[in-house]
């Protein structure tokens, strides 16, 4: 099942996606839930599944205004140097431990959205990532059942400040609107095993960055095992899992993205994140 976090009427709602249309769950489920997160947190899954299943879109895909799945994560984690190409173009070994960072609310974007760049830099940089939602809360979560606190899994863009990034992490990686998330969640159920997906990205329709999710480092249960460890994970908690080599910094000249460009994140079996750049006004 996909779901997904968008307006209607100038709204935020959240429905099911099918076909080429969305059936949103608010009404439907009475208004029991305010928001996608506290759906999950209460293990709606399976009643909007249920739901959905006979029922026709209440909304076309095309022109749907998307917010991020989770427009307001409580906790956002990364992980940095997670896949064994990128660790290689960055002339680092293997970390002993997952390089955690975090991101503010202000940070996420939804699909079709506008992905900021600061006025501050010109050296904005993309980094396509499997982006893992939390369906239970936790901690201290053993590796062997890591899998199945996961709510399921959405495609994400890790915009990187670089000029900022070598003298602070978390300001190069926490401008607003810089990274974007969507365009919709698939459900653990479809995803059993996220070590078989391919992450493919693309700017202005030229690919960039390419690889199996099974080139981690740190593989989806060791990052909800490692995380768990230090902080309690709740229902709708997001972990951008990496990026892949190919990022615009390592290539000759830099490639950074500028205003009018497309940034593109496709992950098999899950779908395509797509954000327009803009600069800041």
């Amino acid at each position: 099942m996909k779901v997904a976090t968008y307006r209607a009427d100038g709204v935020p709602v959240f429905g099911v996606v099918t076909g080429d249309g969305v059936v949103t769950m608010n009404d439907r489920l009475k208004h029991r839930y305010a928001s996608l997160r506290q759906a999950i947190a209460d293990g709606a899954l399976d009643e909007m599944r249920q739901e959905a299943k006979y029922a026709r879109p209440d909304l076309p895909l095309s022109g749907l205004q998307f917010l991020p799945v989770i427009p307001l994560p409580g906790k956002t984690l990364c992980v940095g140097i997670n896949y064994q190409s990128h660790a290689a173009e960055q002339g680092a070994g293997g970390a002993a431990k997952p390089n955690i960072f975090t991101k503010f609310p202000d940070v996420l974007v939804g699909h079709d959205g506008e992905m900021l760049r600061p006025k501050a830099s010109i050296e904005l940089d993309y980094e396509g990532e499997l982006v893992v939602i939390m369906g239970r809360g936790g901690r201290a979560i053993k590796q062997q059942h890591a899998l199945d606190y996961v709510a399921g899994y959405t495609c994400g863009c890790d915009g990187s400040v670089r000029d900022f990034i070598k003298s602070s992490l978390i300001t190069g990686k926490n401008f607003p609107a810089t990274a974007p998330v969507g365009p919709w969640m698939v459900t653990a159920d479809e995803i059993p095993d996220p070590s078989k997906l391919t992450l493919m990205t693309r700017l202005n329709g030229q690919e960039v960055q390419r690889s199996g999710v099974d080139m981690l480092i740190y593989s989806v249960p060791a990052l909800i095992e490692y995380c768990s460890a230090f902080t309690p994970l709740a229902p709708g908690d997001i972990i951008f899992t990496g990026t892949p080599d190919g990022i615009g910094a390592k290539r000759t000249p830099p490639l950074w993205m500028k205003d009018g460009d497309t940034i593109e994140v496709e992950i098999s079996s899950i779908g395509t994140l797509r954000a327009r750049v803009a600069d800041e006004r």
